[in-house]
């Protein structure tokens, strides 16, 4: 068994042991989360802790770890008589990113079940985490299917298993641990919330400090189990330390000043619900008996704070999690004394902290309300000037876009698919190995010739050609990649904030539907990827708020872009579908850069030297190859050239306005989009 890298070792990262180290003391703060950049020992840490906490009692022999003072009545494998038990190390079970649900919550042994003609169910790791740990490493690229039974059981401290004719319940309390990169995309909010801590970890910029990681790293290398009995004594002591933590536990004192600090700290960092009041009171009442004391002081409550809220105080994905350590200070000192009799400041705690809004609209914001267009809505040949970026709109609810068909793309929330997890269909036979196995259709397929193969027991004679692979339908999650429009004729109208918003509404439900997201932009001369494709929507989001707006339309040279990304795309990942989504008023005012581009753009424009006839071409290619496309039509006023409408039907897709974007009358969106398909 290989020697882990002791706890005690580890250099820096002191919020990240002290997390780890509260979740020990006491399992009820909830789990932590671990954000930060690879390489920073997050792992590393994580599975060291596993060495320090102490032995747990267990029920000789039964799989899922009952407590022999307090056995489950529920327990498949009881009932248990009370009794001593045995003691055994608390376990640290790893749940992969790419694990099936079968493998997290158990499933019906199959085998006993053919061969013996019995019911035998086949824990999973839920089973094994009971008591213990349970590690997520990448925890933010996990399935959501697995995602939601994870959520499940952290809620109901029990994991409810109901398939092939079997129903069992077994209970599943784990300290929930996950690691992750934010660069590779965020985390569900309903899982985010789950964690009781998080912390944010990044390597140190000090070289002394850098050198010691090296060094340590380098000699634990060479010789793990010297180097771990180098720190025997230190783990020894910190391990003992836990215990006390433990039996202290119960004494501490949460007395009413410090729960007013709690209430009062998460209602003015406005947190959602009342998890983060109950985890910030563990947390503090963990801090206290960390410390040897009894009673919990203010500097427990602020410590707690900064460990329990930064997570939870994020108004949309997009907000970096974070805390104002002034405005905690803050109220923390104003309800520090008994009595709420004080008067507080009207423009509160959270009025001095904020930024004050803007008067109007920062540089160009003014620049982009000046008309930049002639009579009829042209962009000017010329001069038409760079503007500086606007702010979005508030961004708002949106209905679903959906790819029509069906696919086999990884999993998430758009579009319909055939995956290893969802809804059964149907079964057919196994093409190579079998996955998935239909038990009612084997059994059929199986059940008329059990005479003729001479069946004598109570188990099913089965040959390969009885087994059946079950066929499931659930969603995944596409590639979206937008292509906006930020020459001047959409900066002349003041459009271009409700564009943004109207973007930024679109990438939230991208976020939620765990799609990959891309980002186009076409002005000037030309056509850039502002983002490659990417989980990180965040990031698209980042470079649409920075997006600046001026100069002609060159709306071929963005579509034959775009279309390029997609058939570089294509080529990593085939299994993806994509959707383009064309933000724009249809308009087309260049030439030059649509006919460079066209001999770059996976397809050549060839015929028509107007702008407009150009991007009509380039939009063909997208129809030629039944690429699902939407256009966002952003022309206003009372004059309206219905060019983004035949835009859409160039592209084979559909044209949806700004308003319709947000409205119920986009219901039929996507029966638009697959009637313009047939026809």
């Amino acid at each position: 068994m290989t020697t882990p890298f002791p706890f005690t070792a580890v250099v820096g990262q002191d919020d990240l042991r002290l997390a780890l180290l509260l979740n020990a003391v006491s399992p009820a703060v909830g789990g932590v989360l671990v954000r930060g950049e690879k390489g920073t020992a997050k792992s590393t840490a994580v599975r060291a802790l596993s060495a320090l906490l102490p032995q747990v009692a267990v029920v000789p022999g039964c799989r899922f770890s009952c407590d022999p003072s307090a056995p489950d009545p529920s327990c498949p494998d009881g009932p248990h008589e009370p009794g001593p038990g045995a003691h055994r190390p608390a376990r640290m079970v790893e749940l992969p990113v790419g694990a099936s649900e079968d493998r997290l919550v158990g499933a019906l042994d199959i085998e006993r079940a053919l061969a013996e003609g019995v019911k035998a169910f086949e824990p999973g790791l839920l089973a094994d985490a009971h008591r213990g740990i349970l590690y997520v490493d990448e925890v933010n690229l996990l399935h959501d299917h697995l995602v939601d039974l994870l959520l499940d059981a952290a809620a109901m401290g029990a994991s409810y298993v109901e398939r092939e004719g079997v129903s069992v319940r077994h209970a599943a309390r784990f300290l929930l641990v996950g690691t992750m990169n934010p660069e590779e995309g965020e985390l569900r909010p309903q899982l985010l919330d789950r964690f009781g801590l998080t912390v944010e970890v990044a390597a140190s910029r000090e070289p002394d400090q850098r050198v010691e990681v090296v060094r340590r790293r380098l000699a634990y290398d060479d010789d793990p189990a010297g180097f771990a009995a180098r720190w025997a004594e230190e783990e020894a002591a910190v391990r003992q330390r836990i215990v006390a933590a433990r039996q202290l536990l119960p004494q501490v004192r949460l007395g009413d000043g410090a729960l007013r600090q709690i209430a009062a700290t998460c209602a003015a960092f406005e947190v959602d619900g009342m998890r983060a009041d109950i985890v910030m009171a563990r947390t503090a009442t963990a801090l206290a008996a960390w410390a040897g004391r009894t009673d919990v002081l203010a500097e427990d409550v602020r410590q707690a704070a900064l460990l329990a809220l930064p997570h939870r105080r994020r108004r949309n994905p997009f907000d970096a999690p974070g805390l104002d350590e002034d405005k905690l200070d803050q109220t923390l000192e104003e309800f520090s004394g008994e009595s709420p009799d004080d008067d507080p400041d009207p423009d509160g705690p959270g009025g001095g902290g904020q930024p004050a809004p803007d008067a109007g609209p920062q540089g160009g914001g003014d620049a982009s309300a000046r008309p930049e267009a002639g009579e009829g809505g042209e962009p000017q040949a010329s001069g038409a000037r760079e503007q500086s970026a606007v702010r979005a709109a508030e961004p708002f609810r949106t209905k679903v876009l959906s790819v029509p068909g069906i696919g086999e793309g990884a999993a998430g929330r758009r579009s319909r698919a055939r995956t290893e997890h969802g809804r059964t269909t149907g079964a057919r036979r196994p093409q190579g190995a079998l996955t998935k196995l239909h038990l009612a259709a084997t059994v059929h397929a199986a059940a008329p010739h059990q005479r003729a193969r001479g069946r004598t027991g109570p188990g099913l004679v089965i040959r390969r050609d009885d087994l059946r692979q079950a066929t499931r339908e659930g969603r995944e999650g596409n590639l979206v990649l937008f292509v906006v429009d930020a020459s001047g004729s959409m900066a002349a109208r003041q459009r271009m904030s409700a564009v943004k918003g109207a973007v930024l509404s679109l990438l939230l439900d991208a976020y939620q539907r765990r799609d990959k997201v891309g980002l186009v932009t076409f002005r000037g001369s030309g056509a850039e990827v502002a983002l490659p494709p990417t989980s990180s929507v965040d990031a698209a989001a980042a470079r649409l708020e920075s997006l600046p707006t001026g100069g002609r339309t060159p709306l071929a040279a963005g579509l034959l872009k775009a279309h390029e990304v997609l058939r570089v795309e294509r080529l990593r990942d085939p299994a993806r579908r994509a959707l383009v989504v064309v933000v724009t008023d249809g308009r087309a005012t260049d030439r030059g850069a649509a006919r460079s581009a066209s001999g770059r753009g996976g397809g050549r424009v060839t015929g028509g030297t107007g702008p407009v006839a150009l991007a009509g071409r380039a939009a063909r290619l997208f129809a030629a190859e039944q690429v699902a496309s939407v256009v966002v039509d952003c022309e206003s006023g009372p004059v309206r050239l219905g060019l983004a409408g035949q835009l859409a039907g160039e592209l084979g897709g559909t044209a949806v306005t700004l308003d319709e974007l947000r409205a119920d009358s986009i219901a039929g969106l996507v029966k638009g989009m697959q009637s313009g398909r047939a026809a």
